[in-house]
C-alpha cells in the first residue's frame, strides 16, 4: 500500500510509514546477523573470500565538502560527497538524505557519535525528507556517484547554539529486499551558533616549520666552504606547492604562533648560495638558489608580527636525551649549545627576535626526567599534552593550558584532541571534511562549557604535517576568523594566563611514558658516537689556526644527530652518524706523518729526516713531533736521549721535513718510532715506525780503501821490475863508462788513498 501511494504521487499516512520502517528494521536484521556470523566464519579466519558488505555497509557514503562549515541564520547548508557501491549487486530506487541529530553537550558525546557507524533505528534521527533529497535511480557494483544536497538552515530544525550531529544516508533496495533500507550512511558534526558569545575562548595555534636532518658537515674543498646536501629533497619541500612552501603560504593568513627549527633557517640560507648536492660518490652543483630566496623572503613577510618561537638547532629529541643520552658525558652540554645558537640564526636570517623559551618533547609527552632535560637546557616553559598531563580532579570543564609545576617551570598543555584532529589521510576530501567538522564541533562544545572562567587552549599538531594535513588546519582555522566562539592568542601570551588552581599540576612518573614513543626513541649508542665525535674534534681543532672553519659545521651536524626527526628511522640515523664520523676523520688524516722506508747512517752521527704533510686549506700549528728510538745504547737521539721532539708549524697544503741529530754507538738495526701529538699530549693520527742501520765504516768506504791499496801494491811490483831491469843492464857494458839512467826517473804511483773522516752521509729513501 506504501509503495502503491508513493507511485501515485500521495503522502503515506503516518501508519504506512511506521509500517515502512518497521519492514525496514526486520528485512535488515538478518543481514546484521548473517554478517557478524560471517566475520567469525572458519573460511573468513582462514582467509577465504570476504563477504561483500550488507545492510547499512553496503554503500560508502562520502562527505567531501560541507559548506558553510558553521552556518549562521539565513545560510543554506550544502553537502557534497560521493556513493560507491561497496556490494554485489545493484541498488535501485536509492534516495539520498539528510538527518539532523539531536544536539551533542560535551566534547565525550561527540567522541562517541564519532566512533558510530552503522545505521541504528530509533537511535538515528528521521531524514528531513521533502524536496531535499537526491534520487539514485540506479548504482551497479563498484560503481561510483556524486551527489550534492542543499538544505535551508531554517529546515534543519536547529535549537540553542552548540554541536548537532549531521548524517546522510542512502536508503534503497538491492535484488534480496523488497522494502526500502538504510544502504549506506555518513555522519559528521554541525556547530551551531548564530551572533557572537560574551565570553569567548582563547586559542593559540602553533604553527610548525621543520624538517628532517639535510645539509651535511661536509664542505666543498674550497676556500668558500661550499656546503653539501646529502640530498635535493629540501630543494622540493621548499618549492612552489612543496610541504614547506605551502606551510608559508597558508600560516602568513593564519593567526598562528611559529614554532621554527633554527636549523632549517639555516640549511635554505646555505642553498640561497652556491651549495652541492651528494650524488652517488661525487657531489653536483645545487641549482635552486632563487628558489630558496623567495622561500626566506616570503616567510621572512609571514613573520613580521613576531610570533616566532624558536626551537633549540636541530630539533634535539629530548625524550631520547632524558632516557638514554643524559648518562653520556657531554650530551648536555650539545643540548645547551644548540638552545644558544637557536635564537642567534632566526635573529641572524629572518631580523627578528624569537622566544627561546619553550621546550617542545616528541607528541607533548613528559616525565620527571623529561622536564629536567628541558630546563637544564635553559627552557622555562614545557610544550605538554593533555593525553600525558591527565586531570586527574572532577573539574566539569578543560582549564587553561598553563600550569606551574614546580621550579619555576610552566607545563603549557595542549588539547589532545584538537591537537591529534589532523593526522592522518588527509589527502581524501571526505577525511579532511570530517576532520575540520570535528574540530570545529570540539572547540565550540569547550566554549560551551559551563564555566565564568577566561581560558585559553593550545593546539600543538604534528611537527611534519603533510600539505593536505596543512591545508585541512587552515580550512578549520579560517572558519575560526569570524570570532563567534574563539578569539586568537599567541603562545606567549597563552603561558602567562592565570593557571586555574584546580587543574593537574603533577607530572607523571617515567613508568606511565607511552611505550611506542619509547620504542622510538635513540639508542644509547646514538649518545655514545657523538661523544666519540665530539672527542675527535676537540683533538683535530686545537692544531687548527681558523678553527670555526670546522667546528661550525660539525657543531650543526651533531647537534642534527639528536634530531627529533629521527624517530622511527634508526638506520638512517646511524648513517648519518656515520657519514660525520668518516669525513671528520677525513679532515684529521690530512695532516699526517709521510711513510718512510728503512735508511742506513754510515758514521758515527748523521740526521733523521721525518716529514709531515698538511693537505688542508689552512694553516695548521700547536703540533709537536715526536721521535723515539728503541735502543738508547745503539743510536742516540740530539742530547743522547732515546726520545727527541720538535713543534710543527705547516702551511697550507705544504709538507715539512722535520730533522733530528742522532749518534750511533754500535752498528747493527734500531727500530724507530715517529708521532704526532698535540701540545697537551694527545696522540694526532697513528705513529709511523721505520728501521735505522747503523754501519760505521760502509761497505763502500771498504771498497775505494781496497782499490787503493791495490793500485798501491801494483805500483811497487812495477817499480822493482824496472829497477831489475836497470841493475841487469849496467852488468853487461863497459866499466868505465857511466850506467845507464831510467828513461822516467819519476815513480809511477797510483792514486791517492783516503782514510774515512768519521763523518758519515744521509740516507733516505
Amino acid at each position: 500500500m506504501a509503495e502503491a501511494a508513493d507511485i501515485q504521487g500521495m503522502s503515506p499516512s503516518p501508519a504506512r510509514r511506521w509500517l515502512r520502517r518497521t519492514a525496514a528494521v526486520l528485512a535488515g536484521a538478518p543481514l546484521v546477523a548473517a554478517l557478524l556470523v560471517g566475520v567469525s566464519a572458519p573460511e573468513a579466519q582462514a582467509g577465504g573470500t570476504a563477504k561483500a558488505p550488507s545492510g547499512s555497509s553496503t554503500v560508502a557514503v562520502s562527505l567531501d565538502e560541507v559548506t558553510p562549515s558553521a552556518p549562521v541564520k539565513g545560510d543554506t547548508l550544502t553537502i557534497s560527497g560521493t556513493l560507491t557501491n561497496k556490494g554485489k549487486e545493484t541498488v535501485t530506487h536509492g534516495q539520498v538524505d539528510l538527518r539532523v541529530g539531536p544536539r551533542l553537550y560535551s566534547r565525550s558525546a561527540i567522541d562517541t557519535a564519532a566512533r558510530r557507524t552503522g545505521y541504528l533505528p530509533g537511535t538515528d534521527p528521521y531524514p528531513i525528507g521533502g524536496k531535499y533529497t537526491v534520487e539514485i535511480n540506479k548504482l551497479r557494483s563498484g560503481i561510483s556517484q556524486d551527489f550534492t544536497l542543499s538544505v535551508p538552515v531554517s529546515k534543519l530544525g536547529l535549537g540553542a547554539d552548540g554541536v548537532y550531529q549531521l548524517g546522510v544516508s542512502l536508503t534503497g533496495r538491492t535484488s534480496h529486499t523488497v522494502y526500502d533500507q538504510v544502504l549506506g550512511i555518513k555522519r559528521t558534526f554541525l556547530p551551531w551558533q548564530d551572533g557572537d558569545r560574551d565570553s569567548k575562548l582563547g586559542i593559540s595555534y602553533l604553527w610548525p616549520l621543520i624538517a628532517s636532518a639535510h645539509l651535511t658537515a661536509e664542505t666543498g674543498s674550497d676556500e668558500q666552504q661550499t656546503p653539501v646536501f646529502a640530498d635535493d629533497d629540501l630543494a622540493a619541500e621548499i618549492a612552489p606547492g612543496g610541504r614547506l612552501e605551502q606551510m608559508v603560504s597558508l600560516g602568513r593568513q593564519l593567526p598562528v604562533t611559529w614554532v621554527i627549527d633554527p636549523d632549517l633557517l639555516a640549511g635554505v640560507d646555505a642553498m640561497t648560495k652556491p651549495y652541492r648536492v651528494r650524488s652517488g660518490d661525487t657531489t653536483v652543483a645545487g641549482t635552486n638558489q632563487e628558489v630558496a630566496k623567495k622561500w626566506l623572503t616570503s616567510l621572512e613577510a609571514a613573520v613580521s608580527e613576531g610570533k616566532v618561537v624558536a626551537l633549540p638547532f636541530g630539533d634535539p629529541d629530548l625524550a631520547s636525551i632524558a632516557h638514554r643520552g643524559k648518562n653520556v658525558s657531554g650530551t648536555l652540554s650539545h643540548l645547551q649549545t644548540a638552545s644558544e645558537v637557536a635564537g642567534m640564526t632566526v635573529e641572524t636570517i629572518l631580523h627578528l627576535k624569537p622566544s627561546t623559551d619553550f621546550a617542545w618533547p616528541v607528541d607533548g609527552a613528559v616525565d620527571p626526567s623529561i622536564v629536567d632535560v628541558a630546563t637544564s637546557a635553559g627552557a622555562h616553559y614545557v610544550i605538554a599534552r593533555s593525553d600525558s598531563l591527565e586531570e586527574t580532579g572532577n573539574l566539569s570543564y578543560t582549564p587553561s593550558a598553563a600550569r606551574p609545576i614546580g621550579g619555576g617551570t610552566t607545563a603549557v598543555v595542549a588539547d589532545a584532541r584538537l591537537s591529534t584532529a589532523f593526522q592522518g589521510d588527509m589527502g581524501n576530501a571526505g577525511n579532511s571534511t570530517l576532520a575540520v567538522q570535528k574540530f570545529l564541533a570540539l572547540t565550540l562544545a569547550l566554549a560551551e562549557q559551563d564555566t565564568d572562567k577566561d581560558r585559553t587552549v593550545v593546539v600543538a599538531p604534528q611537527r611534519m604535517p603533510t600539505v593536505a594535513q596543512a591545508q585541512s588546519m587552515a580550512r578549520a582555522l579560517h572558519t575560526l576568523d569570524d570570532d563567534r566562539w574563539t578569539e586568537p592568542q599567541g603562545l606567549i601570551q597563552a603561558s602567562a594566563t592565570k593557571p586555574d588552581a584546580d587543574a593537574t599540576t603533577e607530572v607523571p612518573p617515567a613508568s606511565q611514558y607511552p611505550k611506542k614513543l619509547r620504542g622510538q626513541e635513540l639508542p644509547t649508542q646514538a649518545f655514545q658516537d657523538i661523544k666519540s665525535i665530539q672527542s675527535s674534534l676537540d683533538n683535530f681543532q686545537v692544531i687548527l689556526t681558523h678553527p670555526e672553519r670546522v667546528v661550525t659545521p660539525f657543531g650543526n651536524a651533531v647537534n642534527r644527530s639528536m634530531s627529533t626527526s629521527w624517530r622511527g628511522r634508526p638506520l638512517e640515523a646511524q648513517q648519518y652518524r656515520d657519514s660525520v664520523r668518516d669525513y671528520l676523520q677525513g679532515l684529521i688524516g690530512e695532516v699526517q706523518l709521510v711513510s718512510k722506508s728503512d735508511i742506513t747512517l754510515s758514521g758515527r752521527s748523521a740526521t733523521i729526516p721525518v716529514t709531515v704533510q698538511n693537505r688542508l686549506l689552512q694553516d695548521v700549528d700547536h703540533l709537536v713531533l715526536r721521535l723515539k728510538s728503541d735502543n738508547r745504547t745503539r743510536l742516540k737521539l740530539n742530547d743522547g736521549g732515546s726520545v727527541a721532539e720538535q713543534p710543527i708549524q705547516i702551511g697550507a697544503g705544504h709538507s715539512q721535513s722535520v730533522k733530528f741529530d742522532a749518534a750511533a754507538n754500535i752498528n747493527g738495526q734500531v727500530q724507530m718510532t715517529a708521532q704526532l701529538y698535540t701540545e697537551d699530549g694527545t696522540p694526532y693520527g697513528p705513529e709511523m715506525a721505520f728501521t735505522v742501520k747503523v754501519s760505521e765504516i760502509t761497505p763502500t768506504v771498504l771498497l775505494v780503501i781496497a782499490g787503493g791499496l791495490l793500485l798501491l801494491v801494483l805500483a811497487g811490483i812495477r817499480m822493482y821490475a824496472h829497477r831489475k831491469r836497470a841493475n841487469a843492464g849496467g852488468a853487461s857494458g863497459d866499466g868505465g863508462s857511466e850506467p845507464e839512467q831510467p828513461s822516467d826517473p819519476t815513480p809511477d804511483t797510483g792514486p791517492e788513498s783516503t782514510e774515512p773522516s768519521g763523518t758519515g752521509e744521509k740516507v733516505d729513501r
